[in-house]
C-alpha cells in the first residue's frame, strides 16, 4: 500500500528537500507541493492524497486557516518550527490529526504519516512517541512483502545496472534458467512484465540501495 500525500510549506528548499526525502520511502509517494495554504487548497481539487503535511506560517492562507477551510478533508499532519504549546491546540482545533517540528527525524515523520493515515491521532505529545513506535516499519503490498531474500537480491542487481541473463547468473552463482525462473516470480508478485518495470519497482521499494 503506498500513502500519497500532498506538502505544503512556503520554504523551497524545505519543500523539495522533504518531497525527494519522503519519495524515497517505499510506502509513501508525494504527489502535489503548495508553496501556500491557497494553493494547497487548489491541489487538493486536483489530487486526492491520504495524507497531508502542513507548514503554518505561509503567505495568502496559513496552513491553519487551510485546515479550517477543508472541513471532512485528508487527515493532516502540522509541521512546524513553532511547536509550542498554543500552536498545538490551534492545529488540533482547525482539524489536524498530528503535529510535529520540523526538527523530527525522517523516520519520525514518516511514521507520523503511517499513523494517520491508519486513523491514528497524533496531538498529544505523551502518547505521541509509543504510536509512533507502532508505525515504523514500511507499509508494503501483499506482492512485495512476498520477495524472498534472493529476488531481493535479483533486483538490487538489475538496478544496479545489471541486465543481462548471463551477468545476473555470474554475479549470484545460479543457472539462467534459475534467473528466467525468479524473474517470472517477481513480476507476478508485482503485478509488472519486464526488466525495465522492475527496476522502477526496486527503486520504489528501496531495495536498488
Amino acid at each position: 500500500m503506498t500513502i500519497k500525500i500532498v506538502i505544503a510549506d512556503d520554504h523551497n528548499m524545505m519543500r523539495e528537500g522533504l518531497s525527494q526525502a519522503l519519495d524515497s520511502i517505499p510506502d509513501i509517494e508525494v504527489i502535489a507541493s503548495a508553496a501556500d495554504g491557497r494553493e494547497l487548497l487548489e491541489r487538493l481539487q486536483e489530487t486526492t492524497p491520504d495524507v497531508i503535511l502542513v507548514d503554518i506560517e505561509m503567505p495568502r492562507l496559513s496552513g491553519i486557516g487551510a485546515l479550517r477551510e477543508l472541513v471532512g478533508g485528508p487527515p493532516a499532519i502540522v509541521v512546524t518550527m513553532h511547536s509550542d504549546e498554543a500552536q498545538r491546540k490551534k492545529a488540533a482545533a482547525a482539524g489536524a490529526k498530528g503535529f510535529l517540528s520540523k526538527a523530527a527525524p525522517l523516520p519520525d515523520l514518516a511514521a507520523a504519516i503511517r499513523a494517520v493515515a491508519a486513523g491514528e491521532t497524533l496531538i498529544d505529545e505523551t502518547t505521541t512517541p509509543q504510536i509512533l513506535d507502532q508505525h515504523r516499519q514500511p507499509v508494503l503490498d501483499e506482492g512485495a512483502a512476498a520477495l524472498t531474500a534472493r529476488e531481493r537480491e535479483l533486483l538490487k542487481l538489475l538496478a544496479s545496472g545489471v541486465s543481462s541473463t548471463d551477468d545476473l547468473a555470474d554475479r549470484l552463482y545460479i543457472s539462467q534458467k534459475t534467473v528466467k525462473n525468479h524473474l517470472a516470480s517477481i513480476y507476478e508478485k508485482l503485478a509488472i512484465t519486464d526488466r525495465a518495470q522492475a527496476v522502477v519497482e526496486a527503486i520504489r521499494l528501496g531495495i536498488h540501495r
